[in-house]
């Protein structure tokens, strides 16, 4: 449950103030901080939570919970898929993140981002993304992929191709534009 505390971190950046009812106010009204909520909780109940007897019915109670927060969002995060700590989305409704997906810390994501299994190869392989990575609206990253760190995607660009580290991507299907990377996009 600490990543989602860096997570929460990540939002208060936004706000004028670290006054309570300022972050009171993030909490209630930000649909994609209910989300990594329970996206957070869940894998914590599945990965730690010892007590066997426990972990049955709260196991069914996170997921019931995380359904509903999805489908409320529109933001699909999956159990299985591995993000790291201070994920932040900018804007919430139209996210799928596939199951097999791996995503690095300080990552941004904007609305519309698909991060995708393809392929004709069986199993079907899913994108590993490095750490500071910003996704910009409609971006779609596909397939067995590897986005390394510091790395800007821009909207609505499809990324079906390695891209090296300190790039910025653009296009479809997306290609280096410059080398700029993504720190000017991510506020920690």
């Amino acid at each position: 449950m600490r990543a989602f505390f860096v997570d929460l971190q990540r939002y208060r950046v936004l706000l004028d103030s670290n006054r309570f009812f300022n972050i009171l106010y993030l909490i209630l009204f930000t649909p994609a901080i209910w989300v990594l909520f329970s996206y957070r909780l869940g894998r914590w109940v599945r990965n730690n939570l010892g007590i066997r007897i426990l972990q049955i019915p709260l196991k069914i109670i996170t997921l019931i919970f995380h359904f509903f927060n999805c489908v409320f969002t529109g933001i699909e995060i999956p159990f299985e898929a591995q993000i790291g700590e201070g994920f932040h989305i900018s804007h919430y409704s139209g996210i799928v993140i596939s199951p097999k997906a791996k995503i690095g810390k300080f990552c941004n994501i904007g609305p519309g981002v698909v991060i995708g299994e393809a392929g004709r190869q069986r199993p079907k392989k899913a994108p590993e993304i490095g750490d500071y990575v910003y996704m910009g609206a409609g971006a779609k990253i596909l397939g067995g992929v590897n986005v390394k760190n510091n790395v800007a995607i821009g909207a609505n660009s499809v990324v079906t191709k390695d891209v090296p580290e300190n790039a910025t991507v653009a296009g479809n299907p997306a290609v280096v534009i410059n080398h700029k990377g993504s720190l000017d996009f991510i506020k920690i």
